[in-house]
């Protein structure tokens, strides 16, 4: 599923499950376990990408309509515990976005530090309200925290998919680069990053994220209610017609 290789202190992440990297309950825990166990490690920073044309096309539909909604709720937990372990971890975390990364998938790249697209590579965009579900707390404040305000309502309730120029307006993206070069700049912000004081970086990211974290923890109360709108029937009858229209195409 995943990928970890230490060059130069710097830990590249390279997501390889499937051809989507769909995020499975199983995914997310793998994903969340190597960020975790990255913290202990020599590694200075990280770098989080995907594999051909694609880093994470979000959460799977498909597998998540066949569990039902009893693999929902044990998804939503997993779910969280990636986005937890990626967006507070206290290294420097530069997503190198190489491909679409969408819904989940745009989630997951905007809780990286830095974020890194490849020039006509993909589309990067949260498209949960046209799938039919409500974003859990953390989700919806990573994508608060990530984007420009003025386009944050566009951004959650139109639920579209931008190309990289457009990503960079709305701050899902920080720079696009050549496809060929986006490993390569991710690894010099990261290595730029990498030289600060462990400890003061570690410090001022918690201080700038603390906002995030406190927020969460208000809405910690709707957790239930999310989840019971994502295991509803009629929701997943959105996901059963979603799929058929796009995924199948």
């Amino acid at each position: 599923m995943i990928d970890t290789r230490i060059v130069d202190g710097i830990a590249v992440v390279t997501m390889a499950h499937g051809k989507a990297n769909a995020l499975t309950t199983a995914f997310c825990d793998a994903v969340a376990i190597c960020f975790n166990g990255l913290k202990s490690s020599d590694a200075r920073a990280v770098v989080l990408t995907g594999q051909g044309k694609m880093f994470s096309a979000g959460v799977d539909l498909p597998h998540m309509l066949e569990g039902g909604p009893a693999y929902v709720r044990d998804f939503l937990p997993a779910l969280h515990r990636l986005y937890e372990a990626v967006f507070f971890h206290p290294k420097p975390v530069i997503a190198a976005i190489n491909g679409h990364a969408i819904a989940g998938g745009c989630v997951l790249a905007c809780c990286a530090d830095r974020k890194i697209m490849a020039q006509g590579g993909g589309r990067i965009g949260v498209t949960e309200l046209k799938v039919g579900v409500p974003f859990p707390p953390l989700a919806f404040e990573v994508m608060r925290f990530a984007t420009e305000p003025k386009y944050l309502s566009e951004a959650i309730i139109g639920g579209s998919t931008y190309v990289p120029e457009e990503g960079l307006l709305r701050g899902f993206v920080d720079e696009i680069v050549a496809p060929e070069m986006v490993m390569d700049r991710a690894s010099a912000v990261a290595k730029t990053y990498a030289a600060l004081s462990p400890a003061a970086f570690g410090q001022s990211k918690a201080q700038i994220r603390a906002i995030v974290r406190e927020r969460v923890a208000q809405a910690a109360r709707d957790d239930k209610s999310i989840a019971d709108i994502w295991a509803n029937p009629s929701t997943l009858q959105y996901m059963r017609d979603y799929v058929a229209a796009t995924l199948k195409k």
